[in-house]
């Protein structure tokens, strides 16, 4: 039986944070696993450089990732622009650098059927990030200790035969501090945009998905494979839709049992 698969035009992913346990590995693999395109972006925070210098968890999962976006760049022939986000930020002396069929830049300018859309992590908005690096390093230590929380609480969740719930998702949407920093970069990264002649905005970092019209732009946020588990997608026709694993997995079924990285068929 032929296995089912998505066709579009690009996919764009961000915040996998590769060597972290709170990775959704499985399912970002098998998110690309599933679906053919002619370009994939990676928009930042793919690999977690902040957890793999201290004590990061890389398992054989995380290089199958590695291993599913390189067979796609050389058996598939996708192109592959990786950005830099802050907790890859390592790259930023490197850059830009060009391979056959592989770039790794700051940030880039997407032309599709749409017009132009500008691509980039944004974390050059976050004061925080780039100006008080170890509040930054204090913070992610924060958010890393709440997920572990959340694991936990999850865990009881799943016992009692309850839905997962996102805690950390829950104090974003409440805390208005948080609401203002969400509402403030969106503003920020759209400015931008229309200062570069763009039509739209694709970024990541503050983990929060979003698909909206600010003023004449379009900003999408591809949100992160921690939490939300999103990607954005622009299919065959020029159309961008923003698409939910949980949804997704409905119409594209993961198989039972993972099979090694040599046998996995792209």
């Amino acid at each position: 039986m032929e296995k089912k698969l998505l066709q579009v035009r690009t996919v764009i992913i961000s915040d996998v944070h590769l060597g972290t346990p709170d990775c959704k590995i499985e399912e970002v693999n098998h998110f690309l696993r599933t679906i053919r395109c002619r370009k994939l972006i990676l928009n930042g925070d793919i690999i977690d450089g902040w957890q793999l210098k201290r004590a990061g968890q890389w398992t054989k999962a995380h290089t199958r990732f590695v291993r599913i976006v390189l067979k796609k760049l050389e058996k598939r022939d996708t192109e592959i622009i990786y950005l830099r986000g802050n907790h890859d930020d390592v790259l930023t002396a490197f850059l830009p650098l060009e391979f056959s069929g592989l770039s790794i830049v700051e940030d880039y300018i997407h032309e599709g059927p749409r017009g132009r859309y500008l691509v980039l992590h944004g974390d050059v908005f976050d004061t925080v990030t780039k100006n008080f690096v170890f509040l930054a390093h204090l913070g992610d230590w924060g958010y890393r200790a709440l997920l572990k929380i959340n694991r936990l609480y999850n865990a009881y969740r799943v016992w009692r035969g309850k839905e997962y719930w996102s805690l950390s998702k829950a104090i974003k949407a409440r805390v208005k501090e948080a609401v203002n920093h969400v509402s403030n970069f969106e503003d920020h990264i759209a400015e931008l945009a229309a200062s570069r002649d763009c039509v739209g905005v694709m970024c990541g970092h503050i983990h929060t998905p979003a698909d909206k019209q600010l003023g004449r732009i379009h900003y999408l946020n591809s949100g992160d494979w921690v939490e939300s588990m999103t990607a954005i997608v622009e299919h065959l026709d020029g159309n961008y839709e923003l698409i939910n694993y949980a949804h997704f997995v409905r119409d594209f079924p993961a198989p039972s049992v993972e099979f090694a990285a040599e046998s996995t068929e792209l």
